[in-house]
């Protein structure tokens, strides 16, 4: 009779008749199953067809597992290809993990649940002769069934969901946004804080941004401006300002670049003016020697020093200040701010508001009008006198007080900054 003992006819328990039969002798192999009814299934190693109707099942039915919907009374045979994901939550799920990727259709071992290709599970009745099954005999005994079989699925599908698992706290981490950096303080105290991850891709981009800007060359500096420059702009100074009365000497040596007869001049300029001494130097070195002026034919040729001795000292001047050393000469430069050759003293006095304002007779020629000053005052210095313009539309004198106008006795002069102004 086998390793169990059999009953040899269908007996009642306590909740009604449930016929057992006893199994044809030398039927199949492997996993053996009872006939619930009377009889022995329909042939060798095959089961009866499931009766018509809806029949109640021991397991709990889920919503869109692999058992079928809920309620519906029949089965649907999954399809694979639009299958979910082996997401289905439930205490069902390691049984139901064992038939993923099976295929209802291929070959199969009839008694192997477990073998590629099994069957689907019936639709559940009312009259169906394995309901209920459960590997064990009717009787209570166990069934001769492969125990490692099982347990090695249910490790394998545990490892699975362990794996799933990590890797979905990964993902999760990652597309929460936050991401831990340690910051150091002064102190040099570790904390920790929370980026969020826009901020750490705005960071990166500045970084890519730093990057790219220290590949750029550095802005190039202003280029300072050039003596035409200096002298072609006006620069505001109070027509009343006085200043300290206090002098520097502007620093270097200018050689006299001609052969005729050599003047050396220092140039001084008052302090707190706030004007550009060096430049100044500059314009008078410039203009003496230039050929159109005093050293005109190589008479005479003009060299700055900035110490020892002098014949004469160029002097930019508060208008105040102006006033004081022209006043030493018996001259009077406070009417229309003006300049003077001091001749009782070493200095030529250059009104430091005309210099940087220039005259009506010359309006926004500024450059010219610095040039006539210069001129004109050296010019008496040389031992020159004011003159007047003869000529309806010839060029004024350069020793013609063009500060103060170009018309006189109704004959109109143009303005003129040169000695020798040529044609």
């Amino acid at each position: 009779m086998g390793r169990h003992s059999r009953r040899g006819a269908a007996e009642k328990s306590d909740t009604g008749a449930i016929p057992v039969a006893q199994p044809a002798p030398g039927s199949g192999s492997g996993r053996r199953r009872r006939s619930a009814q009377g009889q022995a299934p329909g042939g060798e190693g095959s089961r009866p067809a499931p009766p018509e109707g809806p029949r109640p099942h021991p397991e709990h039915r889920e919503q869109g597992g692999a058992w079928g919907e809920l309620g519906t009374g029949a089965y649907v045979t999954p399809n694979p290809s639009t299958r979910p994901p082996s997401r289905v939550p439930g205490p069902r799920r390691e049984y139901v993990a064992a038939f993923d990727g099976l295929d209802p259709h291929g070959p199969h071992d009839p008694d192997d649940v477990f073998a590629a290709g099994a069957p689907p599970r019936r639709p559940a009745g009312p009259d169906d002769p394995y309901d209920g099954f459960d590997g064990r005999d009717p009787d209570g005994e166990a069934e001769d069934l492969p125990a490692e079989q099982p347990d090695a699925v249910r490790e394998k599908s545990g490892r699975g969901r362990a794996f799933a698992g990590i890797a979905a706290a990964a993902v999760t981490t990652v597309l929460a946004g936050v991401v831990a950096v340690q910051v150091v303080d002064s102190d040099g105290d570790a904390r920790a804080g929370a980026v969020d991850a826009g901020e750490v891709r705005e960071q990166a981009e500045a970084a890519s941004d730093a990057s790219r800007d220290a590949e750029r060359p550095p802005p190039s500096e202003p280029k300072p401006e050039t003596y035409e420059q200096k002298m072609g702009k006006k620069v505001p100074l109070d027509p009343e300002l006085k200043g300290g009365g206090k002098f520097e000497a502007i620093g270097g040596f200018d050689k006299a670049p001609g052969a005729g007869e050599k003047f050396r001049y220092r140039v001084d300029v008052e302090k707190g003016l706030g004007l550009d001494g060096t430049m100044f130097a500059q314009a008078v070195q410039k203009t003496l020697n230039d050929e159109r002026s005093w050293a005109h034919g190589g008479a005479r040729t003009f060299e700055r020093v900035s110490s020892g001795e002098a014949d004469f000292v160029i002097t930019l001047a508060s208008p105040g200040t102006t006033d004081v050393w022209c006043a030493k000469s018996g001259l009077d430069t406070s009417v229309d701010n003006v300049s003077c050759d001091s001749a009782a003293t070493e200095r030529i006095m250059i009104n430091a508001y005309r210099w940087a304002q220039g005259a009506k007779p010359y309006g926004d020629a500024i450059r010219p009008y610095r040039q006539m000053l210069i001129n004109h005052e050296v010019g008496h210095r040389l031992g020159y006198n004011h003159v007047m313009c003869s000529n309806d539309g010839a060029l004024a004198p350069v020793m013609q007080q063009q500060t103060k106008f170009l018309e006189h006795d109704g004959i109109k002069c143009r303005p003129n900054p040169w000695a020798f102004p040529g044609n």
